[in-house]
């Protein structure tokens, strides 16, 4: 008995150890949806109780709103209501709107993005009260969320000697309970932390080194030459594992792990990307980070560990699936979304293996989110269709659409909160009552 009694204790002591090393994403502590892809950055909601067929025609409009000029960016809801971005002639406008979809105030955050593909780029981020925002060319913002007033402003590429990108900055800040996140790039630093109270410099990174072999657009180099690696297009995740604290994005041409105490660069590996578009956020699932990128790149999955010698990563499989700025979602050891050009269908593929285990060819590609057991996918057409994950298809629960005509830009992501889904395409946003009476 005393025998048993001491494996027992043995196995509760290691269980406890391998729990308490289980790695974990770093949510936002907030109400709503407060950021790019809800609190976690995963595109997933933990809401229950909602539609799980839509009627023809789609599930009921609430409100809509006009007037928000060209954009790419998601809304973002929170106790002082939602926020959304649009570039309207050559300002950048931040948008608050209450619940009712209704204007409370607007603001300006420097210029628009008036090269190719016009339009705002990034979401905006809540935390602690306070209200954050980058804009295309970097300008990056703390606002009073009740009434728009500019607390601080920096201007990330003058700070830190970075550079303008091809389709300009896009990226949607990480904020923690400290600090704000931002990736001028460049030969000075490739990432930086900022006070989220006053905008001051906590840290930067080293730049990201490297040989550069080809040209923008993939014409060879010869010979080769020392490059450093510029920001790229996805956002930033946040996640803990072992005790660490670690950072996970893409640079023009890398997946990048840093230490998110300093800024200690911990991984890197060269994702080539032809024309230095690497857009999608890295999937943090089950103490692994996926990276996804266009064409040759496909989409790589990596196991990650934390330990006496540091973090080790491992790659795990590879899939010819790409991806460009959509991403996708992780739940229950499965990755659904939406491929690019190589690949562009919807795809369910399991996380442990790569296999594909279904998929459908007769949606545009899109980005998505998840609750309650369905996949939202907003199409680049403008279709939008509530796909039931089966274990041999998608069954398609419902559709609709927001945009006419021969479209291919309806690219910001569907959010959920509370019983309603949001969409934007450009000018408009809408609100949708999607929860079952």
């Amino acid at each position: 008995m005393k025998r048993t009694l001491i494996h027992f204790t043995v196995f509760c002591v290691v269980l406890a150890a391998m729990t308490a090393e289980a790695g974990r994403i770093i949510p936002l502590e907030e109400e709503g949806w407060p950021q790019f892809r809800g609190p976690r950055r995963d595109g997933v909601s933990t809401e229950t109780g909602l539609l799980q067929s839509w009627p023809e025609g789609g599930p009921k409009e609430l409100w809509r709103f006009d007037g928000l000029g060209k954009g790419y960016s998601s809304p973002i809801v929170t106790e002082h209501g939602i926020f959304i971005t649009g570039d309207a002639a050559d300002k950048l406008v931040i948008y608050a709107l209450d619940m009712k979809g209704g204007l409370r105030w607007k603001c300006t955050n420097g210029a628009a993005w008036t090269k190719s593909w016009k339009g705002a780029r990034a979401a905006c981020t809540y935390s602690a009260g306070r209200l954050y925002h980058m804009n295309g060319h970097g300008r990056t913002v703390c606002l009073d969320p009740e009434t728009g007033e500019e607390l601080w402003a920096v201007d990330v590429l003058g700070r830190f000697g970075g550079k303008s990108i091809q389709w300009g900055l896009s990226e949607c800040l990480l904020v923690d309970e400290e600090h704000v996140y931002v990736t001028p790039g460049g030969p000075e630093a490739f990432m930086a932390a900022l006070d989220k109270g006053t905008g001051r410099t906590v840290w930067k990174s080293p730049p990201l080194t490297f040989e550069r072999t080809y040209e923008f657009g993939g014409k060879t180099l010869d010979p080769p030459r020392q490059d450093t690696d510029n920001a790229g297009y996805a956002s930033p995740v946040l996640f803990e594992i072992g005790g660490r604290r670690v950072i996970a994005r893409s640079a023009g041409q890398h997946a990048v792990l840093l230490d998110a105490a300093d800024g200690t660069l911990l991984w890197q590996r060269p994702l080539y990307a032809r024309y230095e578009v690497i857009g999608a956020i890295p999937v943090f699932s089950n103490d692994h980070i996926y990276f996804a990128a266009p064409d040759e790149v496909g989409g790589i999955m990596f196991s990650l560990e934390n330990g006496p010698e540091g973090l080790r990563v491992k790659k795990q499989w590879k899939t010819e699936f790409d991806n460009c700025h959509a991403s996708m979602v992780a739940v229950d050891g499965k990755l659904y979304g939406s491929g690019y050009r190589k690949r562009r269908d919807w795809v369910a593929l399991d996380a442990a293996t790569g296999k594909e285990l279904y998929a459908r060819s007769d949606l545009a590609q899109g980005t998505c989110a998840y609750a309650d057991g369905r996949v939202y996918a907003l199409c680049q057409d403008g279709v939008v269709a509530l796909l039931a994950p089966g274990e041999n298809a998608f069954e398609i629960a419902g559709q609709f659409r927001i945009a006419e005509g021969k479209r291919k830009d309806v690219w910001a992501h569907p959010v959920i909160w509370d019983g309603r889904l949001y969409l934007r395409d450009h000018d408009t946003l809408w609100c949708y009552d999607i929860k079952a009476r």
